[in-house]
């Protein structure tokens, strides 16, 4: 172990996950000088994220179920190359009580929270009744599962209201519902997708709350009952009730309501045994009212820009939060200072409702320089699979203060060039330099109003990029041209007599 570490807790660790996550923690665990062990599919026989790893373990077919998703093969996989612990990294099983369960009785370490709390809280009606209890606001709604055979009469429910589903979030499973006879139909389809993303159909009902703000706070907790408030994070502009952008702090938060949101995430917390990273998510109406909307009991995706603006290692004090180590006093004292953002750059087409596309990247040039951090797993000729979820990296920047980090987060835009498939950068450049955006004051309607399926184009645009899409296929010329320009806007970024949204057309045809 080399001097300069911290105390090696573990030898060994296998990371139940793929893509950018388990590249991410195998950097940690190597600084940890900790063996990392990662597990790979079929269809991940090539993927950076088994390259970046101490070994690699195969663990089954294409198909996730047979894979990331089956215990058995993990469990085995752990035993066969001789992992002392697993970390879970987000999504896949990450929130299984039934995997954490299993880690333990294999006599492995389950680096994150105990099973117990997994299953309090990963079920969202049960963490409901739950916070209620502990006098944390709740989102107006029911306390009980809206049952298909009795269904709630129009005097119980307040409407605009949200189904959810009660194992799961993510987008799946949802609903908006306008009036009692649209309650029935979506009911049906929010139930099957439930069933079909998280075998269990259970169905919750609350008001639909608008406008409103995504907040969450980042807490971390030790077996010593220490636990401390990471700062929060604004995650509002959202796709299909899936995030896309996150920042912290808030632009949308003052003290006041900063100490609020503290204060009802302990006494969620206090509801069980906590320990490991987590993260507690509210929504904010006008008003700066916040209620309770779920505890994620994981390392969330977002956890990056968390990072940038503490200064602290959140995979790292995982692991040694579960190695049985109190968290330091750098950490309970820790004061997040400057501003981070992160964006998340999909294999998806914000054209055509950010609908996920496969190919193979052929060209694949990232930001870099001061206050600029990008996780991804990504290699220029290896095919994405549909199997999996497009995220391709996470792009995020930090400074002193927002419009700092939002003018960096623009440059680092601007540097990075994707060849071979679409993604959502379009969206992104777009994004930055949007008025609303740049003010802060924008809601999780944001995209939804101001976007939508994409700007629409006049026939001439739409020529325009059909036409640098063709050229685009026929020559290495475009992904190996020069860098972007800024987006729409900047001085000199158009062509004579052509609009911005001609020039992003064009831009974004080359990048298909």
């Amino acid at each position: 172990m080399r001097k300069d570490s911290p105390r090696r807790p573990f030898k060994r660790v296998l990371i139940a996950n793929r893509g950018e996550i388990a590249v991410r923690i195998a950097r940690t665990l190597r600084e940890m000088d900790i063996e990392s062990v990662a597990v790979f599919s079929d269809a991940d026989s090539n993927a950076v994220h088994g390259q970046a790893a101490d070994l690699a373990a195969p663990i089954g077919p294409a198909a996730a179920s047979a894979s990331y998703l089956n215990v058995s093969a993990l469990i085995a996989a752990a035993k066969r190359t001789g992992a002392q612990a697993v970390h879970p990294g987000y999504g896949f099983l990450s929130e299984s009580a039934v995997f954490a369960r299993a880690v333990e009785e294999a006599g492995l370490t389950w680096i994150g929270p105990s099973p117990g709390t997994q299953e309090l809280l990963g079920n969202k009606l049960a963490a409901r009744r739950a916070v209620a209890a502990a006098e944390v606001p709740i989102v107006p709604g029911l306390m009980v599962a809206v049952d298909a055979d009795d269904l709630p009469g129009p005097a119980a429910v307040d409407y605009p209201a949200m189904l959810k589903a009660a194992a799961g979030g993510g987008g799946r499973g949802m609903r908006r519902v306008d009036a009692p006879e649209q309650l029935a139909a979506a009911l049906a389809g929010a139930r099957r997708e439930a069933a079909a993303a998280f075998g269990d159909p259970t169905i919750y009902l609350e008001r639909l709350i608008e406008p409103a703000r995504h907040v969450e706070v980042q807490l971390l907790g030790d077996r010593h009952g220490n636990l401390v408030c990471l700062g929060e994070r604004d995650c509002s502009i959202q796709r299909r009730h899936q995030k896309l952008i996150e920042e912290s702090p808030s632009p949308g938060v003052t003290p006041a309501i900063r100490e609020e949101l503290y204060a009802s995430a302990r006494r969620v917390a206090g509801t069980v045994d906590f320990q490991s990273a987590a993260t507690v998510e509210f929504l904010l109406d006008a008003d700066g009212s916040h209620y309770f909307l779920e505890m994620n009991t994981r390392l969330q995706v977002e956890h990056g820009v968390t990072e940038l603006v503490t200064g602290l290692d959140l995979v790292a004090w995982q692991i040694l939060v579960a190695a049985g180590e109190p968290l330091s006093a750098a950490v309970l004292e820790a004061n997040p200072r400057g501003h981070a953002i992160e964006v998340r750059v999909y294999a998806e087409d914000p054209y055509a409702g950010f609908h996920p596309v496969a190919g193979t990247v052929t060209t694949w040039r990232l930001p870099s320089g001061p206050g600029v951090r990008v996780d991804e797993a990504v290699r220029p000729g290896v095919p994405l699979t549909p199997e999996y979820d497009p995220l391709l990296a996470k792009v995020m920047t930090q400074a002193p203060d927002r419009p700092a980090a939002v003018a960096r987060l623009r440059r680092a835009l601007d540097e990075m060039l994707v060849g071979g498939l679409q993604t959502d950068l379009g969206f992104h450049r777009w994004l930055v330099d949007h008025p609303g955006f740049a003010s802060g004051a924008y809601d999780t309607g944001f995209v939804a109003s101001h976007w939508g399926h994409g700007p629409e184009l006049t026939a001439e645009e739409a020529a325009l990029a059909a036409l640098a899409a063709q050229q685009a296929r026929l020559s290495d010329e475009a992904s190996n041209g020069p860098m972007p320009r800024r987006s729409a806007g900047a001085a000199g970024s158009t062509r004579p007599g052509e609009s911005a949204w001609a020039r992003l057309a064009r831009e974004e045809g080359l990048r298909r």
